[in-house]
């Protein structure tokens, strides 16, 4: 990592408020700065316990970074946000144009030409498999503008969906999406209380319990979830783009002592590294909180 980036991320480390001063906390403050010290690139670091009082972890944690696919539970918060408004909204239809097929949509590139998918639908594949076509699509009923709305509401002050996604092989400038790691944090953390504490939070509980159980069964589970033992259900969602690796979850949401963890990544060159690094630091995180080392 480099030296600036680092020394950054121990002074805001510093300056944050940590829960209650503990040494639990100020010891994982530590243990996360050595680790993303050995890998390249620069880290943000967010994790929090459902207890009220200020996080467990910050590091870097107000920083910038590219959102990559991490957005997409921003993009499912709205169209459940959407239907309390307005019900009804889940099951109004989108047609599929396929000269909007891009790269990274397994799911819809064998949706034939003309099908109309209810939006409940693409929630699906957006989520399990990553469809940046099925993520357009929401992107573009919806408007970047209410997605961005609602991600004022639930407190992501540092977000900015500025543009649906674009082909991995396209040469044309376009203005980055953005979030950081309190952020996308936050947003979790408002998720996960509606659901446990049957409050309405930026959603009513049932929609938060829903969106929960699609984040339960994405598919890639290479980040956060293999940073810990084997078994630990974690409701992710990671992202993947030139130079950035990134994973927010909510580690075991229906278990006794379920936090949140958001780990982003920029100007990384080694990914193998930055994978093991995630890992890592999601092993440190876990252990802090169950107090054991992994």
């Amino acid at each position: 990592m480099r030296r600036g980036a680092f020394l950054a991320g121990a002074m805001a480390s510093a300056t944050l408020p940590l829960l209650g001063g503990s040494a639990r906390a100020q010891s994982l403050v530590s243990r996360i700065s050595e680790i993303v010290a050995d890998g390249d690139g620069t880290y943000g670091v967010f994790a929090r316990t459902m207890a009220p009082g200020p996080a467990l972890c910050a590091f870097n944690a107000y920083e910038s970074f590219p959102c990559a696919s991490t957005i997409k539970v921003l993009v499912m918060t709205t169209a459940y946000y959407a239907e309390e408004h307005k019900p009804g909204v889940l099951d109004e239809r989108i047609r599929f144009d396929r000269s909007a097929l891009i790269g990274g949509s397994d799911f819809m590139q064998n949706v034939a030409d003309g099908t109309r998918l209810k939006i409940r639908e693409l929630l699906v594949p957006m989520i399990l498999v990553s469809d940046n076509t099925a993520a357009n699509l929401l992107i573009e009923h919806f408007g970047v503008n209410l997605i961005n709305r609602v991600g004022r509401a639930a407190g992501m002050l540092r977000t900015h969906l500025a543009r649906p996604f674009v082909d991995y092989a396209t040469a044309i400038p376009y203005e980055p999406n953005v979030t950081t790691a309190y952020d996308m944090g936050t947003l979790l953390y408002r998720i996960e209380r509606g659901a446990r504490e049957a409050v309405k939070t930026i959603v009513v509980p049932e929609h938060c319990r829903a969106m929960i159980a699609l984040m339960l069964r994405q598919h890639d589970r290479d980040k956060i979830p293999a940073g810990l033992p084997a078994g630990v259900p974690v409701a992710d969602k990671d992202g993947e783009i030139d130079g950035t690796r990134n994973d927010a979850g909510i580690v075991e949401p229906f278990g006794d002592s379920p936090f949140i963890l958001s780990i982003f990544t920029k100007d990384v060159d080694d990914y193998d590294g930055c994978l093991d690094t995630i890992r890592r630091v999601a092993g440190a995180a876990y252990g802090a909180v169950a107090g054991t080392n992994l």
